[in-house]
C-alpha cells in the first residue's frame, strides 16, 4: 500500500520517492530505484536542515535568536519556514567551513546511507569550501552548492530528526523472508534531542504557512514537518521535499526528489507528499495500526565507501 501510494503521488513527474520507518531505518518504498540509489544532486535548500542543527549544537543560536541581516532581522523558525538564504549564509560564515563539514559528516552526508544496498552510489561532501567568488561557505549553507546529496542520505538524516537522534543504516528487505529476519542497524547516535523542538517549529511552519504549504491543499489530518529545496544545474531543475509526520501510531519519513523543467520545484514536491498522505489516509492505512514500539537496533560499523518567499528565499 505504501509503495502504491507513493507511485500514485509521483504520477508522471520525473523523480523518486523514498519512504522510511524512522523507528528502525527500514525503507518501506523506493519508487524509481535507479534515481533513489544515484549519486544524487545539489541539495538546494534542504541543506539548511544540517546547517540549522550545526548552529543549534554549537550554541550559536536558538530558535528565538534574532539574527541581524541586511535591512531586517529573523529567527530560525522564520528562516526555516520561509527558506531564507541570507539567514543561513550568515550562520555558515559564523560557523566556518570546518564546523559545517564536521556536522554534515556526522549527519551522514558523504557516506553511504544504506546497509549493503545493492547499487547505492555515494553523494559527496567536499573537503574544502567552494571559492569565495562563487559564494564560499555561505552559498554552501544556503543552496548546498558544491555538495551532492542522495535521497537516501537525506532520508536517513530526517529519520534521525524524527526519532530523537538515532542515525540508522537504511535497509530495504524485499522478500517475506527478509522482512521476517529484519534487524535494525545503528550507524551512530546523534546528541541532538534537546535541539529538536527548535528545528520542529520551523519545519512545521514550512508546511503550515511557508514554502511547503501546498502540502496542506490535500492533507490536513495530522502534523507534518518538512523542508523544501529548489535549484538548477545546467538547465535541469531540482525540486526536493523531505519530511516526517507525527501521528499516534508512529511516524513516516518521506523524501520526494524531482528533476526536470519548469514545473520542477520544491513546493511541487511538497504538494506530491500531501498527495501521498492523502492516498494512505483514504485507504485507511492509519486506522487500526498498533502503537509503534521502539526498535531494538544492532550497532554496526560503516561499510567502506567506494573510491522561499521571504527576501533571499530559495524554496
Amino acid at each position: 500500500m505504501v509503495r502504491q501510494a507513493a507511485i500514485d503521488a509521483l504520477g508522471d513527474m520525473n523523480g523518486t520517492a523514498v519512504v522510511i520507518d524512522p523507528s528502525d531505518g527500514r525503507i518501506l518504498a523506493m519508487v524509481n530505484q535507479k534515481l533513489a540509489l544515484s549519486p544524487g544532486a545539489e541539495p538546494c535548500s534542504t541543506i539548511k536542515l544540517t546547517v540549522a542543527m550545526a548552529a543549534l549544537s554549537e550554541g550559536l543560536v536558538t530558535r528565538d535568536t534574532m539574527v541581524q541581516l541586511p535591512g531586517f532581522r529573523m529567527n530560525m523558525t522564520q528562516a526555516l519556514a520561509k527558506s531564507n538564504n541570507l539567514y543561513f549564509e550568515e550562520l555558515g560564515r559564523e560557523l566556518g567551513f570546518e564546523r559545517v563539514k564536521h556536522y554534515a559528516n556526522e549527519f551522514g552526508l558523504g557516506e553511504l546511507a544504506g546497509w549493503h544496498l545493492k547499487g547505492e552510489q555515494l553523494g559527496e561532501y567536499p573537503d574544502k569550501p567552494i571559492p569565495e567568488s562563487e559564494g564560499g561557505v555561505g552559498k554552501m549553507c544556503s543552496f548546498g552548492q558544491g555538495v551532492s546529496l542522495t535521497p537516501l542520505q537525506l532520508g536517513a538524516y530526517v529519520a534521525a530528526l524524527a526519532n530523537g537522534g538515532t542515525l540508522y543504516y537504511l535497509q530495504h528487505p524485499a522478500t517475506a523472508e527478509e522482512v521476517a529476519a529484519f534487524q535494525p542497524r545503528v550507524k551512530r547516535t546523534l546528541n541532538i534531542a534537546k535541539y529538536l523542538p527548535d528545528m520542529e517549529d520551523g519545519m512545521a511552519g514550512a508546511v503550515d504557512y511557508g514554502t511547503a504549504r501546498r502540502l496542506r491543499a490535500n492533507f490536513t489530518e495530522f502534523p507534518v514537518f518538512g523542508k523544501t529545496g529548489t535549484c538548477s544545474n545546467d538547465g535541469t531543475r531540482f525540486g526536493w521535499f523531505a519530511a516526517f509526520s507525527e501521528w499516534p501510531q508512529g511516524s513516516l519519513v518521506t523524501v520526494f526528489f524531482l528533476e526536470g523543467g519548469r514545473p520542477t520545484f520544491g513546493p511541487r514536491a511538497a504538494e506530491l507528499t500531501g498527495n501521498f498522505y492523502r492516498n494512505l489516509w483514504d485507504h485507511n492505512y492509519f486506522q487500526g495500526k498498533p502503537v509503534q514500539a521502539t526498535a531494538t537496533a544492532t550497532p554496526a560499523q560503516a561499510p567502506a565507501a567506494p573510491a522561499g518567499t521571504a527576501v533571499g528565499a530559495n524554496q
